[in-house]
C-alpha cells in the first residue's frame, strides 16, 4: 500500500518520500509516543506552560521518538500534514516547518 506522497521541493526531502513511500501511514498502533501523548502534545490550551518546563518537556520527547520504531513513518507523515504544535519524529513543528522550506537557490543540493 503506499500512501500520498506530500509535494516536495528539496531534494532530502524526496530522498525521505522515496524510502518511505511503501511504509504505512498509520502510526497509533507502533509509536512510542502513545504512551504518554501530552510528553510530545504538552498541555491543553487553556494550561500555560514555562518555556524551561516546555524545553524540557521537548527534550524527553526528542529522545522518546529517537527509540521509536516508526520514526521514520511519522517524520514523513508529519512533513505531509505539518502540524502546528508537538513533537514529530523528534522534532518540533518550527523546526518541521524550516526543514520543509524550499532550499535556497544557489544552496548545495545532494545529487
Amino acid at each position: 500500500m503506499t500512501g500520498r506522497r506530500p509535494a516536495v521541493s528539496h531534494p532530502a526531502l524526496a530522498l525521505l518520500a522515496d524510502l518511505t513511500e511503501v511504509m504505512p501511514r498509520h502510526l497509533a498502533d507502533e509509536a512510542a509516543c502513545g504512551l504518554d501523548p501530552e510528553l510530545h502534545t504538552g498541555p491543553d490550551a487553556f494550561t500555560d506552560e514555562p518555556a524551561d518546563e516546555r524545553a524540557a518537556r521537548e527534550q524527553v520527547a526528542r529522545e522518546v521518538c529517537q527509540q521509536c520504531p516508526v520514526l521514520a513513518s511519522c517524520l514523513f507523515f508529519a512533513l505531509d500534514v505539518r502540524p502546528a504544535a508537538g513533537v514529530w519524529a523528534g522534532l518540533t513543528a518550527e523546526e518541521l516547518r524550516a526543514l520543509s522550506a524550499p532550499a535556497p537557490s544557489g544552496s548545495l543540493e545532494v545529487a
